[in-house]
């Protein structure tokens, strides 16, 4: 990174500081919820000056030793019901993959890595429900075949760009921003 603390952050500058804290929270230097919270704020950080003092206490990561960002995350339901919700590291780009169940996504609290995220999420006799953020923007790039897709888009703030792909067969897809519209039990 630069010496100028004022100049802008690249999403290259954000996953350096995160390979760090990942190394460590993987040797025990940072507990997991500290570990959340620092990433929190390197994937928010707008300027190379808000990322310096995430790792000032962290040794160094060679290059060989960096850990890859989390790029690619699976989750899959088949004939259950799987729930992700609170504080967690969210990837760049998720599948759903829900087939007879039911899968449940919450953002809200989750860790984002970066500005733009991709949800592909497809369905067959099922239900996908996602809660993104309040400040999220949500595009819907996806399909439905006899069944039900239910995206809360557009924009209410300078939060994140969500992306939500994928086809929905037999099957609701729901997208939303209330936390009373649905039940995480």
């Amino acid at each position: 990174m630069t010496d100028d603390p004022d100049l802008r952050a690249s999403d290259a500058d954000r996953d350096r500081v995160a390979a760090v804290l990942s190394e460590a929270l993987a040797t025990g230097r940072l507990t997991t919820v500290e570990h959340a919270d620092r990433l929190d704020v390197a994937y928010t950080a707008k300027t190379v000056g808000e990322l310096v003092p995430l790792t000032r206490d962290l040794p160094e990561v060679s290059a060989s030793r960096r850990p890859a960002a989390i790029e690619r995350q699976v989750i899959h339901s088949k004939f259950s019901k799987v729930v992700r919700k609170g504080r967690w590291v969210a990837s760049r780009h998720t599948a759903l993959s829900a087939w007879f169940g039911a899968l449940i996504i919450d953002l809200s609290d989750a860790v984002l890595p970066g500005r733009e995220i991709s949800i592909h999420a497809d369905a067959m006799f099922s239900k996908v429900i996602v809660r993104v953020p309040e400040n999220a923007q949500v595009v819907d790039e996806g399909s439905s075949l006899f069944g039900k897709r239910n995206v809360t888009a557009g924009s209410t703030g300078d939060g994140p760009l969500i992306r939500v792909l994928g086809t929905s067969r037999f099957s609701k897809v729901i997208v939303t921003r209330g936390k009373d519209d649905w039940n995480l039990h």
